[in-house]
């Protein structure tokens, strides 16, 4: 694929979006994981924020991109606010009681569009495929970590032994196999997200695991 093509106004529009969805869905795993530890409303928007940022901040800390994406575009932050208020709301009035397969599905989707938002900027800007995949797993993973770090809990990443960043890492693959062979310009974030987002719930489902160390 033509570098050139990454800056078409299109590929900015279906990046934006997939930075969107994925915001959202890791902003509702935040929700999620602060209703089942009972935290308030303050902790509630600590962990949306920090789950749907957590990522995307990292990435752009390490690629030196300034300001950081939910900067520049401030809308993420209204946005997020309004999804905490809504989601605390509803499950008030529903008496929604959260669980922890109900925050892994959202989970699992944010991390196929994360995961290919991440590849997509860093090949954007330059650099070498295995660079590109890193920041994949990175923009993918790493809010959950964080929000499993403030919920004082190991990391689901780590400690689930169903294939978490093995999906992402799969999926940055996928995606930079693809721009190589030159396919249509959508393809490659469209590939990421659904082999990501596909393996995972393929782990999930059936309860596919890595091997554990033991001592």
């Amino acid at each position: 694929m033509d570098p050139s093509l990454l800056d078409a106004p299109w590929v900015h529009t279906l990046r934006f979006l997939l930075e969107v969805a994925a915001t959202i869905a890791f902003a509702l795993s935040g929700v999620i994981a602060a209703a089942r530890k009972r935290l308030d409303a303050v902790g509630v928007c600590v962990l949306a924020f920090v789950a749907a940022f957590g990522g995307g901040t990292l990435r752009d800390l390490l690629l030196d991109q300034r300001p950081f994406f939910w900067i520049r575009h401030t809308g993420f932050v209204w946005g997020i606010l309004a999804l905490c208020v809504g989601a605390m709301l509803f499950m008030r009035q529903r008496h929604f009681e959260p669980t922890q397969r109900a925050m892994l599905v959202p989970d699992a989707i944010g991390l196929g569009l994360f995961a290919a938002v991440g590849v997509d900027i860093a090949t954007a800007v330059g650099m070498e495929p295995i660079i590109a995949v890193m920041m994949g797993v990175i923009t993918g993973a790493f809010g959950g970590v964080l929000r499993d770090v403030l919920c004082n809990e190991v990391p689901q990443a780590f400690s689930d032994h169903r294939p978490y960043a093995l999906c992402a890492f799969a999926g940055g693959w996928a995606d930079v196999a693809l721009r190589h062979l030159h396919a249509p310009d959508w393809a490659p974030l469209v590939a990421c997200v659904l082999l990501t987002a596909g393996l995972r719930g393929l782990a999930l489902w059936r309860n596919w695991e890595l091997p554990a160390w033991r001592v």
